[in-house]
């Protein structure tokens, strides 16, 4: 039991400190985002408030039975929808008349993000089996943001080779499809979740 209230503490400590890199990150990379006229790295700003989202969630319902905290994961789920919905409404805006961002502003704030998305990964790593499908939502979020984060200095190397607008618009697909992917596999955990709470109450399993 002591060990079960260790790794609870623990989690509780690095999900507060990954909570708070995210937040703070958000308002660089959202303002660098406005400024350079970047759709895709404006999903990614967003996705950091996901992120902050995610991980405060966890914290405060870490001491829940199994059925809410697998509520709370479908939650979740949903959150990791909200950037997506966000990069899909940017890239309508501007699907007519794509226009290629401002691209060492992006470059520079996605090798931040990097950083912020990496180390919060690594803290996450030791303790994303702790809290079920809250833990796992934080860690899968995390790590995808690295690979989105990569993506967006790729992207801004061939927007500087062909000047277009048409990249960045792709990449913001891309985003949202890595989005609905995370989302699935967090409702797919805390459906896991859902079933083992009903088969220990001795209920039926649907």
């Amino acid at each position: 039991m002591t060990s079960s209230y260790a790794d609870v503490g623990r989690l509780r400590r690095v999900v507060l400190v990954v909570a708070l890199l995210n937040l703070s990150y958000f308002f660089v990379e959202f303002t660098v985002a406005l400024a350079a006229g970047s759709v895709a790295l404006l999903a990614d700003s967003v996705d950091f408030l996901e992120d902050t989202a995610v991980n405060l969630l966890i914290l405060i319902a870490l001491g829940w039975p199994l059925a809410r905290r697998a509520a709370a994961g479908k939650a979740m789920a949903l959150i990791i929808l909200g950037p997506a919905a966000v990069a899909t409404w940017e890239a309508v805006q501007r699907f007519s008349q794509p226009v290629a961002p401002s691209v060492l502003p992006v470059v520079l704030a996605s090798f931040g993000a990097i950083v912020i998305n990496g180390a919060s990964a690594w803290l996450l790593t030791g303790v994303r089996h702790h809290g079920g499908s809250l833990s796992r939502a934080a860690f899968l979020s995390a790590r995808n943001d690295v690979a989105v984060n990569l993506t967006i200095i790729a992207m801004a190397v061939v927007t500087l080779w062909t000047d277009s607008g048409w990249p960045d618009l792709v990449l913001g697909c891309l985003i949202i499809g890595l989005a609905v992917h995370a989302a699935l596999e967090v409702w797919e955990v805390s459906e896991e979740e859902r079933l083992a709470a009903k088969a220990l109450a001795g209920e039926e399993i649907d």
